[in-house]
C-alpha cells in the first residue's frame, strides 16, 4: 500500500513510529524511549487549514525574511493561495520556516523542484512536501514521532528531502 507523488519515489501511506525510527524498517522492539513514547501517544491532529497536496514547507529562511519577500520568490512558481510564515508566539520574530499553499498540486510540484536551493535574502532555502502531517497515525516530534532529524546515534529519524520516510519493501 503506497502513495505516489508525481515522481518515481514511493512514500509510506501511514505513519508507523517503529518503522520511521528504524534503519531497516524492522518490526522488532523499539530501540529508544522516543519511539516507545510515539507508539503510546494519543494524538488528534488539528483540522487542516491548508490543502496538503498543494502545500510546500520552506525552511532555512533568514530570520529577517518577511511574507513579502517570500511571496515574491514563491509567485514565480505558481499562484499562491496562502502563505504562513511561522513566527515566535512571544517575540513575533520569524522562526526561519514557512508553509506556502499553491492553487494546484502541479504548482506545488514546480516549487518543490525549482525553488529548492534558491536564495532569498542572502540565504539558500530548502523546499519539501508537507505530506507527513497528513499520514494516518502521524505523531509530532514532541511526542516522540516526527520524520525530521539527522542524528546518527541515539534516536534515528528519517524524513525530509534528504532522507524520506518511504514505504519499505516488506510493506508492499
Amino acid at each position: 500500500e503506497m502513495a505516489h507523488r508525481s515522481g518515481p519515489t514511493a512514500y509510506a501511506v501511514a505513519y508507523e513510529p517503529l518503522r520511521a525510527g528504524s534503519i531497516d524498517g524492522a518490526r522488532g522492539e523499539p530501540h529508544d524511549r522516543g519511539i516507545r513514547r510515539a507508539m503510546k501517544a494519543e494524538y488528534e491532529a488539528p483540522p487542516a487549514t491548508m490543502t496538503v497536496v498543494s502545500t510546500v514547507f520552506v525552511y532555512g529562511l533568514a530570520y529577517d525574511t518577511d511574507e513579502a519577500s517570500l511571496s515574491r520568490t514563491a509567485m514565480r512558481y505558481g499562484d499562491i493561495k496562502s502563505l504562513k510564515l511561522v513566527r515566535d508566539i512571544v517575540t513575533g520574530a520569524s522562526r526561519g520556516y514557512a508553509f506556502v499553499e499553491f492553487a494546484t498540486a502541479r504548482e506545488a510540484d514546480n516549487a518543490y523542484y525549482r525553488m529548492h536551493r534558491s536564495t532569498i535574502d542572502g540565504r539558500q532555502i530548502a523546499v519539501d512536501y508537507t505530506r507527513a502531517h497528513a499520514m494516518p497515525g502521524w505523531v509530532p516530534r514532541r511526542l516522540g514521532g516526527g520524520l525530521g532529524g539527522r542524528r546518527e546515534s541515539g534516536q534515528l529519524r528519517f524524513g525530509g528531502r534528504a532522507r524520506p520516510f518511504r514505504a519499505h519493501k516488506a510493506a508492499k
